[in-house]
């Protein structure tokens, strides 16, 4: 059962019930006050996107979507996005960055399988007959230490809400 609100609504109808039964008047007040609220906030929440007929305000959201979305758009707009806050968010942000030093990592790493798989797709794309006229993957071997010692830099990441 996913359904908390079931749940809830069960474990008061027991307390009303086992209160009754058991000739309880603090359990049976427990869970017929419970149980009383769940009904009452249910019913309020179903007002709220259904019409239902004879109640004043129901199904004032889909009434009125249209204002609310303007009203949402304007407080969002006018009170968090102002010029002030995004600057201050910018620079506060912006001005401390996160340094990870990748090299220890990067020494470790095998690059060789990624530029067997570069001269592969390279040789399978348009270029590969112009590379086979000038050797081949064979002219293209000379590249591989000079390709894995660039890789292997520092990493600046800036900070975000993730970390």
């Amino acid at each position: 059962m996913n359904n908390k609100s079931l749940i809830t609504n069960l474990l008061a109808l027991v307390a009303l019930g086992a209160g009754y039964y058991l000739d309880n008047a603090l359990l049976y007040a427990a869970g017929l006050f419970a149980f009383s609220g769940a009904i009452t906030n249910w019913l309020a929440v179903h007002m709220l996107f259904e019409k239902v007929p004879g109640l004043y305000g129901s199904g004032v959201i889909p009434a009125r979507f249209e204002e609310f979305k303007k009203a949402i758009k304007t407080l969002m707009m006018e009170q968090f996005f102002t010029g002030d806050n995004i600057d201050r968010f910018l620079k506060k942000e912006m001005t401390t960055p996160v340094g990870f030093d990748l090299a220890p990592v990067m020494k470790e790493v095998d690059l060789n399988p990624a530029f067997d798989s570069l001269l592969d797709v390279i040789m399978h794309s348009q270029f590969g007959g112009m590379l086979a006229m000038f050797g081949g993957v064979e002219a293209l071997q000379p590249l591989r230490e000079p390709s894995s010692k660039r890789c292997r830099f520092p990493l600046l990441i800036l900070p975000s809400r993730t970390m």
